[in-house]
């Protein structure tokens, strides 16, 4: 039983111990000791500088007390550390071998196998996209297979969280603690700090785009999946690149990267506006390719699956073209 006491005029007095204030007092208190330090970040900064630029500021606030929402230090950490490695001392032989083995898992039978059955799957879309921007089946399904494994994995990130947290953290020292302790030393923390505002400034443009690309597309920011550095869709696309590349291909009103109709036409878009033609060298193919991601292995891994594809199908016209003759 409650204890209460009487005052003079008969009246109850609250019960004995907290009140509601001290016991709210005491839960933020409980609350704040559980939620990790990262997800506690001040995002006013952030609103503000969207609200600046034109952003509705009720739709804004209500993204950024949303409980989905989190710092998350691990894409810019990322992000300084491969910059100052590259740029004092360049890949090492064991990172070099271990982006080799990443990429050259897409060369063998397994992989290779479904992207022929996806090219075969999609036969009719992919013929459009040849004929409409100029770029091979293979180019394309190559392009999928390495960005996403044909779709199965699009990110296990939230795209608005990554982008967020990286125009957060103009300042390097939000970071700071998140970095390997032997990293910064001079001249690498002049640089670092460089880089850190730009690569902030950076994100803030795609994370922009991020929330205008989902609110046209009546879509939540915060359900989107994307890579580490914010890419997403089947096609990973850097929402900046959505609005000049993007297709909406299936006539359904919207870009929709998430649908393969749209995400094979908006590769196809991409590789034609930056140069793709028919009968194209392999030198200016590896071009093309680079502008897609900028990375050597990359590139050459997507031109080598590519040949692989293209050689099981014209393995498959010339069984089937001895077939007919018999």
């Amino acid at each position: 039983m409650t204890l209460r006491r009487l005052t003079t005029s008969g009246h109850q007095t609250p019960f004995l111990g907290f009140g509601w204030e001290a016991l709210s007092f005491l839960l933020f208190f409980i609350i704040m000791g559980v939620i990790p330090l990262q997800a506690r970040a001040d995002w006013s900064p952030l609103i503000e500088r969207l609200v600046r630029d034109g952003k509705d500021e009720k739709r804004v606030a209500e993204l950024f007390a949303h409980p989905k929402t989190r710092f998350d230090p691990d894409p810019m950490r990322y992000k300084i550390q491969e910059l100052i490695r590259y740029r004092f001392q360049g890949p090492s032989a064991e990172q070099s071998a271990r982006m080799a083995a990443a990429y050259n898992r897409f060369l063998q039978y397994g992989p290779i196998n479904r992207a022929y059955d996806y090219a075969t799957e999609n036969k009719a879309t992919l013929k459009i996209i040849r004929e409409r921007y100029g770029v091979p089946e293979e180019i394309i399904v190559a392009i999928m297979l390495v960005e996403t494994n044909l779709g199965r994995n699009t990110g296990s990130r939230m795209a608005f969280n990554t982008l967020a947290s990286m125009a957060l953290a103009h300042d390097l020292d939000l970071i700071r603690p998140y970095l390997d302790d032997d990293l910064l030393t001079q001249p690498r923390e002049d640089y670092a700090r460089r880089r850190c505002r730009e690569k902030s400034d950076w994100a803030y443009q795609e994370l922009v785009s991020l929330i205008l690309y989902a609110w046209n597309n009546n879509m939540d920011p915060l359900e989107i999946p994307g890579s580490v550095y914010g890419a997403i869709g089947l096609c990973q696309f850097m929402p900046s690149n959505i609005t000049s590349y993007g297709v909406d291909a299936d006539g359904d009103g919207r870009i929709d990267l998430f649908t393969t109709e749209d995400a094979l036409h908006s590769i196809g878009k991409f590789l034609k506006d930056h140069g793709w033609k028919y009968r194209m060298s392999p030198d200016n193919q590896y071009r093309v390719i680079m502008a897609y991601n900028r990375s050597p292995i990359y590139a050459n891994t997507v031109l080598a699956v590519a040949k692989k594809i293209r050689s099981m199908a014209d393995q498959e016209e010339l069984t089937a073209g001895q077939a007919d003759r018999s």
